[in-house]
């Protein structure tokens, strides 16, 4: 038997299961931080309505179509936006509930499914 000093690293096996741990976080972080970078995308673009004085929104209706352009801009496009997001009018405020789940495939018929949950007070320009 070998003494412990002289047995450094790791074995074959060791180095295979390694690798594959290795493997299965960056393909799980492949696929969900697209689908997180979108979801800020969209809080950026809905939360810019309170402050952008270029593009006025008076409606509920305008407050849709600024998110839908942004979202073409920042090539979104595999979200239903009139699901997902539900917007009602106050007296100097929207109320927006962005709410969506998204199925990002993984291994055959396993997939990782992230669920988003916002909720916006958005001040008319």
């Amino acid at each position: 038997m070998k003494s412990p000093v002289s047995q450094k690293g790791l074995s074959m096996v060791g180095w295979l299961v390694a690798l594959f741990v290795i493997g299965f976080l960056v393909t799980v972080g492949a696929r969900v931080v697209p689908l997180y970078m979108d979801d800020m995308t969209i809080k950026k673009i809905i939360v810019a309505i309170g402050t952008d004085k270029s593009d006025e929104v008076g409606s509920v209706e305008d407050f849709y179509t600024h998110v839908y352009r942004g979202m073409q801009v920042n090539n979104i496009r595999d979200l239903d936006l009139k699901s997902a997001l539900s917007v009602t009018e106050q007296q100097d405020v929207y109320l927006a509930h962005l709410k969506y789940e998204k199925r990002e495939p993984l291994v055959g018929n396993i997939d990782l499914v992230v669920k988003f949950d916002h909720e916006f007070s958005v001040r008319k320009p």
